[in-house]
């Protein structure tokens, strides 16, 4: 009995393993997206890349704005934020890994801010 659940242990362990090491070879598309009628937004967006955090920050004088990146790695994750400026208007973020479903979010009104992440 013993050596049964020690060898479905192993079992387990091995298929955890497996996964895993596919993963972290597994190349991901991230597709950042701004939308709206506000100018000069700030963006800052970021994601993991070779195992470390990377961090960007642009302004769009007018939208809509993307950006895609793709990266590989067992490691996922990041946010994209955006600010309205003084003038405010309407704005939204979208984030799209591969093909799932977006994270969005939207921000309306002067210095209004919205954050896209848990992706």
């Amino acid at each position: 009995m013993v050596l049964l659940l020690i060898g479905g242990c192993v079992a387990v362990v091995a298929v955890i393993s497996k996964e895993v090491s596919d993963e972290s070879e597994r190349t991901v598309r991230i597709r950042y997206e701004v939308t709206g009628t506000a100018e000069n937004v700030s963006i800052s967006y970021s994601t993991y890349r070779d195992g470390d955090m990377s961090t960007s920050q642009e302004t769009a004088r007018s939208l809509p704005w993307t950006k895609e990146v793709t990266t590989k790695g067992f490691m996922k994750g990041g946010s994209l934020s955006i600010t309205l400026g003084e003038s405010g208007g309407k704005a939204a973020c979208s984030v799209t890994v591969d093909d799932d479903a977006p994270r969005t979010a939207t921000a309306s009104g002067a210095f209004a801010n919205a954050s896209c992440s848990g992706f």
